[in-house]
């Protein structure tokens, strides 16, 4: 790590950018694996005889874990740093698939995802994403886009790599192939963490930092959080049930992967484009608008017939839910203060993935009640509609602050 510090220092280039870079890989094989279980779900689904609420219930699993260990850890990172994250999340992440390569019954299945929740993404989110963004006193939003797009870039091509793995190997193998090329890329470059100078100055009470906030951060946190829920639940929808959904219509395992990957690749896009939003327009607005997006555009997955049309539409939404995912850490970013920020991404994180969860396991769940998915996109549609509302209400509490401060 040293010799890569010093030719940062040598070239007077922010080390914040090497934490870009670090971030953006790690999330992007967590976001990836997270992703990867609509591939897996109907091969596994099929080999024991589960139905899709059944399995899909396994990401619900994965995404509460990541929730509530998600708060342990950004309150250790806010205590001790987050040196030695990256590389307990490496390791976690690899010896997890690795098991699932062994699986045998749904218990294990559950088990071994809420450890890959708990254990690896929970470390590699939130905790993670809080020290790039106060590593940049100047312009935060763009260097969590860009961070934040190795999600959108590990959700797009992790899946479509273990569709090719499985329908090469069979899924128990592709699981091993998958555990080995995570712990060959995540385990060097975990090496690379650094704890952001702000972030150490202000855990030491080196410096007193000021607020120009109109709300206080648990105002902050709670709003946020109550939002998050309504625009996860939307999100998720599709990333766990698009490439079912396509297969159930006739299409190859293959196309449904590709369209996924393609929706994550435009994910990448407006995940930059969502932190340079935050940055010129402000980071609720910005929030507000790719949250309108993604709201309009998931409505029309389960209408749609010819593979042109999937492409537009999975092009625009994913570029749109992506932005909303690096708008919320932009928000979180501008309205707290670094000595509180990896416990406010945490816990604006921790409803997030409940919201994950419970739009993972809703799509299962009305597909086996209705057998098509018509109505797991609307109602995913409805709570993206919340979402617009609980913002516009939190924009006007922030405005009525500002006025009464004012006056």
């Amino acid at each position: 790590m040293k010799a890569v510090e010093n030719i940062f220092q040598k070239r007077g280039i922010n080390y914040g950018w090497a934490m870009v870079l670090v971030v953006f890989t790690l999330s992007g094989l967590a976001f990836g694996s997270m992703a990867s279980i609509s591939v897996f779900l109907k091969p596994v689904s099929l080999e024991f005889g589960w139905s899709r609420g059944q399995t899909s219930f396994a990401y619900t699993i994965a995404s509460f874990a990541s929730a509530a260990f998600g708060v342990i850890w950004g309150q250790v990172a806010d205590k001790y740093g987050t040196k030695w994250f990256g590389l307990a999340g490496a390791i976690s992440m690899s010896l997890t698939l690795l098991a699932l390569s062994s699986l045998d019954s749904i218990y294990q299945f559950y088990l071994l995802y809420f450890l890959f929740g708990a254990l690896g993404s929970a470390l590699l989110f939130s905790p993670l994403y809080a020290n790039v963004g106060f590593w940049f006193r100047e312009n935060p939003g763009l260097a969590l886009g860009i961070a934040a797009s190795g999600g959108a870039v590990g959700q797009a091509f992790i899946p479509h790599l273990s569709g090719i793995l499985i329908l090469s190997y069979g899924w128990q193998s592709a699981y091993i192939y998958l555990a080995l090329i995570y712990i060959s890329i995540s385990l060097p470059i975990s090496l690379l963490i650094k704890e952001s100078p702000w972030r150490v100055d202000a855990r030491s009470d080196a410096i007193s930092e000021e607020r120009h906030f109109p709300l206080s951060e648990k105002a902050v946190v709670a709003w946020i959080s109550f939002a998050v829920i309504f625009c996860c639940v939307c999100m998720s929808v599709p990333i766990m049930h698009l490439v079912p959904l396509l297969t159930d219509k006739g299409f190859s395992l293959e196309f449904s992967t590709f369209v996924l990957m393609l929706l994550m690749i435009c994910g990448a896009f407006g995940r930059i484009f969502g932190g340079m939003l935050g940055d010129y327009i402000g980071a609720l607005p910005g929030y507000f608008l790719m949250s309108l997006g993604q709201t309009i555009f998931v409505v029309w997955f389960p209408h749609l017939v010819s593979p042109l049309g999937i492409y537009v539409v999975a092009a625009l939404f994913g570029f749109t839910y992506s932005g909303v995912m690096s708008s919320i850490l932009v928000c979180t970013r501008m309205m707290v203060s670094a000595k509180f920020g990896a416990r406010a991404m945490s816990l604006t994180s921790f409803f997030g993935w409940i919201g994950m969860g419970l739009g993972g396991f809703l799509g299962g769940y009305l597909f086996d009640i209705y057998g098509d998915y018509t109505w797991a996109f609307t109602i995913a549609g409805i709570s993206g509609f919340i979402n617009l509302i609980v913002l516009l209400f939190f924009f006007l509490q922030i405005r009525r602050k500002s006025n009464l401060a004012l006056n």
